[in-house]
């Protein structure tokens, strides 16, 4: 036969002789794009780049509201995640250019410990500020790692605050007296004011919806959770009826979502079926880095920007404001937008 043989050495040389010619002469462009993908394709370069974004260093800002708004991060059952809240949206609303204050009402100080703000017994603190009449410019300090973020730190002198304002004159109010020069903090004003308050009823959680005029309601995405909301709920709603006309139940979050588990969609379903629009259409879902942040003295917002717990909680932080700024389409996974 005249063909070439697969045994053929010499004619396996010329073909891959001939192959590799042209593989030499026409894939530049090959190299190029295989350089492409690794450098822009790659998981660890797409996590920078989402992190970049949520950084907020593509001057993606959110809108400022028509007037500073004042929210109480509120409920009395422990560990549906207030604090991580309140201290997570305050970081993304600050890092997407407003200005915010976190006044940390709980004697635990975890959300002093998440912005990364001393509060040991010496440190002027909110307990100042109730009991002992200091202004918010005294006690208030710069968040150093987020500019725009203020916080007034709560130390364990606050525990003993309950039974100190008893005796008080208007022991109800003083929280919002208080809060009345917020302005002074920034130029141009403080944009949002988020109270973190404890897993109680008390007198502190009551000067926190005196003060404010919005309550944002975090809900753990379990059974349990469910069972106290009724209480908060009627409690709201004296406080409405004799010191606060003003307040409302604006936003009610779904924390610690796990999509694996029928109970959580269960849950879900229930709360938006019986609160409507009040209900934010972010949800956020179980994250271990939304739990070790604290531990880094940090948010999740800086401590893991690309993070599923931060996206989310991005995410809420922009139908929050869009709802402050008068937008009927919350900004939640804005169309046409992927991280």
């Amino acid at each position: 036969m005249g063909g070439v043989t697969v045994g053929d050495p010499s004619a396996g040389s010329d073909v891959s002789r001939e192959t590799t010619r042209g593989q030499s002469t026409s894939p530049d462009v090959s190299r190029e794009t295989k350089d492409e993908r690794s450098d822009d394709d790659t998981p660890i370069a797409t996590a920078a780049a989402t992190a970049v974004r949520v950084m907020g260093r593509f001057g993606d800002t959110l809108p400022r509201p028509v007037r500073r708004r004042l929210i109480t991060v509120a409920n009395q059952k422990g560990g549906v995640g207030k604090t991580t809240t309140a201290v997570n949206i305050a970081a993304a609303m600050a890092m997407r250019g407003l200005r915010v204050l976190v006044v940390d009402l709980d004697p635990q100080g975890n959300a002093s410990t998440a912005l990364g703000v001393d509060h040991h017994s010496e440190i002027p603190s909110v307990y100042d500020l109730l009991v002992e009449g200091k202004t918010l410019g005294d006690v208030a300090v710069p968040v150093t790692e987020i500019s725009g973020l203020w916080c007034v730190p709560a130390t364990i002198d606050l525990a003993g605050a309950e039974i100190e304002l008893v005796s008080l004159v208007a022991r109800e109010s003083r929280l919002q007296r208080a809060l009345a020069d917020a302005a002074s903090l920034a130029d141009g004003g403080i944009d949002y004011i988020l109270i973190d308050c404890p897993p109680s009823l008390g007198l502190l959680t009551v000067n926190a919806l005196v003060a404010a005029e919005e309550v944002l309601i975090p809900i753990q995405c379990e059974y349990y959770a469910l069972e106290g909301l009724g209480q908060l709920l009627r409690n709201i709603e004296l406080v409405k009826s004799h010191l606060n006309p003003g307040l409302h139940v604006s936003t009610i979050l779904l924390t610690m979502y796990d999509a694996r588990t029928r109970l959580a969609s269960q849950v879900a379903d229930d709360v938006r079926e019986h609160f409507g629009e009040t209900v934010l259409r972010t949800v956020i879902p179980r994250s271990v880095r939304v739990s070790e942040a604290p531990s880094y003295g940090q948010t999740v917002m800086t401590y893991d920007p690309a993070s599923p717990g931060a996206l989310c909680y991005l995410d809420a932080a922009r139908e929050i404001a869009a709802r402050g700024a008068g937008d009927t389409v919350a900004g939640s996974a804005q169309e046409g937008e992927s991280w």
